[in-house]
């Protein structure tokens, strides 16, 4: 069995394991009915608009 020579620093150790858990940031749309920005293959929070049609009613207050 293999057996290290010396002990694994928490320096080293954490530099090696911080570049596998890198999280991706989401990526924005524009949403064709207002311009706002929302995610991708959503209803828009803004509008409640998807793909050129009323999905959710807005209030109109």
């Amino acid at each position: 069995m293999a057996v290290p020579k010396r002990k694994v620093s928490k320096a080293r150790r954490d530099k090696r394991r911080s570049q596998v858990w890198k999280l991706s940031a989401p990526a924005f749309s524009r949403c064709s009915n207002c311009g706002e920005l929302k995610l991708a293959h959503r209803v828009c929070g803004n509008c409640g608009y998807y793909k050129g049609k009323e999905v959710i009613a807005q209030n109109a207050d």
